[in-house]
């Protein structure tokens, strides 16, 4: 795992100086500088670009100064998180950051983020920037965001010949026994009757289907449960995936791996709540032992599910697992997962849609994921669809016989497994970076869960 970069204050003597420039400042800044320091940011034609950096020497050779452009206040790439690109583009050594017009903690989470790098299967880089945290932000707070984050990409980057059912049970179960969670494995005869759909799903490969479900906190305090999708490879089943569509279907454990970084958040703050985790993890393959389109099977909820289509699969061990969280009535439900290509359609890679009825705590999130800056967009659970979903044969149907809206219909279908919670939220994340952006490479990523911990912090803090 990537070592956490940022340094307490009272390492800033040793360190070089980062001045962070607003374009509209620069002048000012300019000013501020020797005359041969000003002279060779001219030479470089510094202007303070967004993003763009400029290392200015000392009298002995070496990097005196850096100089950071957070570029012009309406221009679109100005984001808190832009200084994240400097933990890729700094070498080796010691620095602290300088200037105006930035948030010191989101820079440092941004920093602290920006330096993952995933080295499992490579020669790790030599020497790593690191950061002095500057006065008055939250060391501990800033380490558990990131490692967290760490954590998640990590499971998500893992390709599946490595992380399989087993494996991510077994990430699971360290993370639950790290913190004194009581966890359990549900396996065999027992998941095969008391879970019918997570059984069914991955009945195909010879990786067998489990169930990881730990529970940590105190039995008084309020009651969340987090469920996340753990599908460790998905083939489509017998509805099979082009080549190009299964080409980032390692990635289709998302769910799994933020609920488990939002797990370890909560349990490393120790917020008081009694925090449920459950974890179906399968995987989708092909054999002769496929479930089939067209296929009737039970569910733990005694609904009977019609198989529209076995590339649905994600929302069917959901299912289980949320009739299992609901059973207890908790406080709150929130399922994550990797869930639909319409997802995406609406709303792009960046940009996951939430669905929840409670509107005190979708307006908490919002509002959350503004301060944050860990975008959410608020979905409708438009009740009319819900006819789309019914079956000539069976109660459900897993796929609606149509292609219009189809995030908002994989909801509905969960939302008919949870019924005594307080408050049900569900999430539609891509988990995964198509390009590097200043604070995340290119690659698996975390995402809702900061503004969920926000939340969750506030509440239960």
């Amino acid at each position: 795992m990537t070592s956490f970069p940022i340094v307490p204050a009272g390492h800033g003597a040793a360190s070089i100086p980062v001045g962070l420039v607003q374009a509209e400042r620069l002048d000012a800044v300019l000013g501020g500088l020797s005359q041969q320091e000003r002279r060779y940011a001219e030479a470089l034609g510094f202007k303070a670009q967004a993003g763009r950096i400029a290392f200015l020497p000392d009298g002995e050779g070496g990097i005196g100064r850096v100089l950071f452009g957070l570029g012009a206040g309406d221009a679109p790439d100005r984001t808190p998180f832009l200084p994240g690109k400097l933990a890729g583009e700094l070498p080796a050594g010691l620095f602290r950051l300088e200037g105006e017009g930035y948030d010191p903690e989101l820079a440092t989470l941004a920093f602290a983020l920006g330096a993952y790098r995933f080295d499992r299967y490579r020669k790790p880089r030599n020497g790593q920037a690191r950061l002095v945290a500057p006065d008055g932000v939250d060391l501990r707070h800033i380490e558990t965001l990131a490692v967290s984050v760490y954590l998640a990409r990590d499971l998500v980057n893992t390709p599946a010949n490595d992380l399989g059912p087993a494996e991510l049970a077994a990430a699971a179960r360290e993370l639950g026994e790290r913190f004194g969670a009581r966890f359990r494995l549900v396996s065999g005869a027992a998941l095969a009757e008391g879970f019918p759909l997570i059984a069914a799903v991955g009945v195909a490969s010879d990786r067998e289907p489990l169930l990881a479900d730990f529970i940590w906190g105190d039995e008084s305090h309020p009651k969340v449960t987090l469920v996340g999708k753990g599908v460790a490879f998905d083939t489509g089943g017998l509805d099979i995936k082009s080549s190009s569509g299964m080409l980032l279907m390692k990635k289709d454990m998302g769910g799994a791996a933020n609920v488990l970084a939002l797990a370890r958040m909560v349990m490393e703050s120790g917020l008081k709540v009694r925090l449920r985790v459950l974890v179906p993890a399968v995987e989708n393959a092909i054999s002769g032992r496929a479930f089939r389109p067209g296929d009737v099977l039970k569910s733990r909820k005694g609904l009977n599910v019609e198989i529209g289509n076995t590339d649905a699969e994600g929302r069917l061990i959901l299912a289980d697992a949320l009739a299992l969280a609901d059973e207890e009535a908790p406080d709150l439900v929130v399922s994550m997962a990797t869930l639909t290509g319409a997802a995406r359609v609406a709303l792009g890679p960046e940009l996951p849609p939430f669905y929840c009825d409670d509107d005190d705590f979708a307006g908490s999130l919002a509002e959350a994921a503004g301060r944050v800056c860990d975008p959410v967009w608020r979905m409708p659970l438009w009740r009319p669809y819900e006819t789309w979903l019914s079956s000539k044969v069976a109660d459900i149907n897993n796929i609606a016989g149509n292609s219009h809206a189809g995030s908002i219909v994989a909801a509905l279908f969960l939302d008919r497994f949870v019924q005594k919670a307080a408050t049900y939220a569900h999430f539609d994340i891509f988990a995964w970076n198509p390009s590097a952006r200043a604070h995340a490479p290119e690659g698996g990523e975390a995402q809702a869960i900061r503004a969920i911990f926000h939340v969750l912090s506030e509440r239960y803090g």
